[in-house]
C-alpha cells in the first residue's frame, strides 16, 4: 500500500497535475500534420531551385568551354572540326602550334550528365555549343529547354 502511494505522489507534483513524461498520441499526430504542411509548402520550392542552379551551371561551363575554344583559336588558328569535337582542348589532334592543354581536367558532362554538342562551323556563329537540357532533346521549356553559348 505504501508504495502505491510513492508511485501516485511520482506522477503528480506539487500543483496536484499528472506529470508523466511523454507525448501523448493526439500531440505526436498534430507535430507529425505540422511538419507535413511545413514540407509540403518548402520542398516545391526547394526542387525549383534544384532546376535553375543545374541552367546556371551549364551556363558557366559553356561559358568556361568557349574561353578554352578562344584560346586554342588563337594557338592553332581555327576551333576545333566538329570531328575532333572538345577532346582537342585536352590532347594535340595534331597540330605544331597547339600549346594546351586547354582545360585543367577531362571536357565535362553537362549538369545532367551527358556530353555538351559542339558544331564548328556553326548556325550561330564560329562555333555552335549547346547542352540539351534535363529532357536530353532539342528545344524545350524551363528545365528542358536548351542551353548555348550563342544566347
Amino acid at each position: 500500500m505504501n508504495k502505491t502511494r510513492e508511485r501516485q505522489a511520482r506522477r503528480r507534483d506539487k500543483f496536484g497535475v499528472r506529470n508523466d513524461r511523454g507525448f501523448t498520441l493526439i500531440e505526436l499526430l498534430i507535430v507529425m500534420v505540422i511538419l507535413g504542411l511545413l514540407a509540403a509548402l518548402v520542398a516545391p520550392k526547394m526542387f525549383q531551385k534544384v532546376g535553375t542552379s543545374k541552367i546556371k551551371a551549364a551556363k558557366a561551363q559553356i561559358a568556361l568551354l568557349g574561353t578554352a575554344l578562344d584560346a586554342y583559336r588563337l594557338d592553332v588558328g581555327r576551333y576545333p572540326s566538329t570531328e575532333q569535337g572538345l577532346s582537342a582542348l585536352r590532347v594535340n589532334p595534331g597540330f605544331d602550334t597547339w600549346d594546351g592543354p586547354y582545360l585543367p581536367k577531362d571536357v565535362p558532362k553537362d549538369p545532367w550528365g551527358r556530353d555538351y554538342v559542339y558544331r564548328c562551323p556553326g548556325q550561330h556563329g564560329d562555333y555552335d555549343l549547346y547542352s540539351l537540357g534535363a529532357d536530353g532533346q532539342e528545344g524545350g521549356e524551363g528545365e528542358n529547354a536548351d542551353v548555348a553559348s550563342w544566347q
